[in-house]
């Protein structure tokens, strides 16, 4: 065994066993590098090769842990052009693993077009567990986890954003997506137009690193908390539906008061729009005029 074959804890080098030929989806620390698993060690300082969404971003997890095995890049953008040799590299009995930046692979991460042609090629596939974003937000929100479903990263822009929404508003159970910092707000408050505003949600950010908070409320309460962007990737744990649908004003301009005595007045403005199918400036032009009478 080479002497590369190894990891380093509290300053002593343990040793790892190379694994058997196969490919190895292993979970690495969200942000707490400390949160990374014996076994995760061992297969990561074992193996042959390790495929990393950012070869950069895996440096530090590497150097933190004395690992010297080759690492080589795999992200959406090359996936599938190196689904192939990757494939012919264990056929020849090679041990790789696939790591992401941070958390359980495939979970909004490169790696399923992989582990897919794996699987259909026969090829031995050994899942590493650890550290979850989405299981760490789900235990520590207090909303019920009996029965939950994960939707990732919602669309960008509101109108997509708000059609993919649209059918998940009486579903029962929990409701669980990831969300970027700048567009954390937005989603909020689209949420809170199609939910509704009182409906009951928390806010994950930064899980496991220093400043790590867990914010609960309203939806109208938390898309008022971030109108500006906010720092560090976020998960959204949002309460099943209780069977009622909230209630649309037959009249906009009533809908819009209401809208706006719950949320923001950009959220309120493009809640109101998409519902009534009107164009946002007329909206947005009663939105202005109704603030400055008040």
């Amino acid at each position: 065994m080479s002497d590369e074959n190894a990891f380093v804890i509290a300053g002593h080098k343990i040793s790892a066993e190379r694994p058997a030929p196969g490919l190895y989806p292993v979970a690495t620390p969200i942000g707490n590098l400390k949160d990374i698993t014996l076994r995760a060690l061992e297969i990561l300082a074992g193996a042959d090769l390790v495929l990393c969404e950012d070869t950069r971003h895996s440096a530090r997890l590497f150097d933190a842990y004395g690992i010297k095995t080759p690492r080589t890049a795999l992200h959406e953008h090359n996936e599938r052009a190196r689904i192939d040799s990757i494939l012919a590299q264990i056929g020849e009995g090679k041990a790789i693993a696939l790591i992401s930046d941070a958390g359980t692979p495939l979970l909004s991460d490169p790696g399923f077009p992989l582990v897919r042609a794996a699987r259909e090629d026969g090829i031995d596939i050994f899942p590493v567990p650890g550290p979850s974003a989405l299981l760490a937000a789900l235990t520590g929100a207090g909303l019920p986890t009996d029965a939950f479903a994960f939707f990732g990263f919602l669309p960008p822009k509101t109108g997509q954003r708000t059609n993919a929404l649209a059918p998940l508003a009486t579903r029962a159970e929990t409701l669980v997506f990831y969300e970027s910092p700048r567009r954390l707000g937005a989603a909020l408050a689209d949420m809170a137009a199609v939910f509704g505003p009182e409906r009951r949600a928390v806010v994950a950010m930064e899980l496991t690193k220093r400043f790590e908070r867990f914010l609960s409320g309203s939806l109208a309460d938390l898309a008022s908390q971030f109108v500006e962007d906010a720092k560090g990737e976020a998960v959204i744990v949002v309460a099943g539906s209780d069977g009622s649908v909230p209630p649309i004003s037959g009249d906009w301009e009533e809908a819009l008061a209401e809208a706006m005595a719950e949320m923001p007045l950009r959220a309120a403005v493009d809640a109101v729009a998409q519902k009534f199918n009107l164009k946002r400036k007329q909206v947005y032009d009663a939105a202005l005029k109704r603030k400055q009478q008040s």
